[in-house]
């Protein structure tokens, strides 16, 4: 049978209509941390995507690095979202929270306060605030102490809570991108001497117990996780043969738990500003997970549908391209132009939210990009 972008695929205990799937993407739109009715409007949108993944959702007011970003902590939270999942659903479409903390790429500012925290006191390099005065880089985090690693696990199972009351059909790990599990999983990030930093294994701790969080909400089938072994973006990266170690331990532990997806993000120097990552092709985890494998990063519809065709992966996840081409699925498959997407209407303004200005900028580039009439 040849399989194509637009062949149905199972994830987990879910069928999905077609194996295009929405990345997720920050675009900071949601004020005060609350999915508002433009949100609702943009990922009804896109629901004919085989499986849409959420923009990053915050697990805790701590982890905060954009604003306008989305959370998913509270009760009020899950109420929000529920506006968003059921128009969603309304549509015949599957959405998924993609769970996060940033851990040290926070800064203070924006968390009221709150120290910045990571696995160790590694500032990363670079980082730029541009919503903030003097746009500072990146700050030195505190280490969370050992006895309070219980109290970021239970931030993960929590969000899980709220998620499935939102009614997302499932939650993903974002274990990628250089946020507060992979910089465990980092050896330069992680200089920890306990039980969760060292080899491998202990790196890998912190991530598997976040992981278990969510499964024991949603079941391993309706949980998938995010990952980018070859690093680079936000100073990750602990060399080629040590991140080729930990992440075969961590995709094997995942392999293990029967979870419903694996998605693997690809390198790109464009994210990699300091140089320190290594490119490490998907085909090395590809053989270690038996569920559905994900491919993220720079595809094509033609080089899409060749990876699929190949056996690389399962299906394919389309970021850019969502942007500015809501009804992406249906471009692809009867070959119709793309729209192009302005990266100056990426990210929401961070002007006061209670005036005209903001409400008009809000949706330019959000929701104004329209899908192509049916002839």
């Amino acid at each position: 049978m040849s399989i194509s972008l637009q062949t149905p695929v199972k994830l987990g205990s879910l069928q999905l209509k077609n194996r295009v799937i929405m990345a997720s993407l920050t675009r900071s739109r949601s004020p005060n941390s609350f999915p508002n009715e433009v949100n609702v409007e943009y990922y009804a949108q896109r629901a004919s995507a085989g499986l849409i993944l959420s923009e990053a959702t915050l697990i805790s007011p701590q982890g905060y690095e954009f604003t306008h970003a989305p959370g998913i902590w509270s009760k009020r939270h899950a109420q929000a979202w529920k506006k968003v999942t059921d128009a969603v659903h309304a549509k015949d479409g599957l959405i998924f929270c993609q769970s996060f903390h940033v851990g040290r790429v926070a800064h203070p500012v924006l968390q009221a306060g709150q120290p910045n925290v990571g696995p160790s006191a590694v500032k990363a390099a670079g980082g730029k605030f541009r919503q903030v005065s003097g746009e500072p880089g990146y700050c030195t985090p505190e280490a969370i102490p050992t006895d309070e690693i219980d109290m970021y696990v239970e931030m993960f199972r929590n969000a899980a809570v709220q998620a499935k009351a939102a009614g997302f059909d499932g939650i993903e790990l974002h274990a990628a991108n250089g946020y507060l599990v992979a910089q465990f999983l980092c050896a330069k990030a992680n200089i920890r001497t306990d039980e969760f930093g060292g080899s491998p294994e202990n790196r890998c701790r912190f991530p598997l117990l976040a992981l278990d969080a969510l499964i024991s909400v949603f079941g391993a089938d309706r949980v998938g996780v995010k990952i980018t072994p070859s690093g680079g973006y936000n100073d990750i990266g602990g060399g080629l043969e040590e991140d080729t170690k930990t992440f075969t331990h961590f995709v094997s532990e995942m392999n293990k738990r029967n979870i419903a997806y694996l998605q693997f993000s690809r390198y790109s120097p464009l994210f990699d500003p300091e140089g320190r990552g290594n490119p490490i092709q998907p085909e090395t985890f590809r053989k270690l997970f038996k569920g559905t494998f994900l491919l993220n990063f720079g595809y094509e519809r033609d080089t899409g549908d060749a990876a699929l065709a190949a056996g690389e992966g399962d299906a394919i996840v389309y970021g850019r391209h969502f942007i500015a081409n809501p009804d992406l699925p249906r471009r692809f498959f009867e070959n119709l132009p793309l729209a192009e997407f302005a990266w100056p209407d990426c990210y929401g303004p961070h002007t006061a939210t209670d005036t005209e200005e903001y409400r008009k900028a809000q949706i330019q580039g959000y929701t104004t990009h329209p899908a192509l009439i049916k002839q």
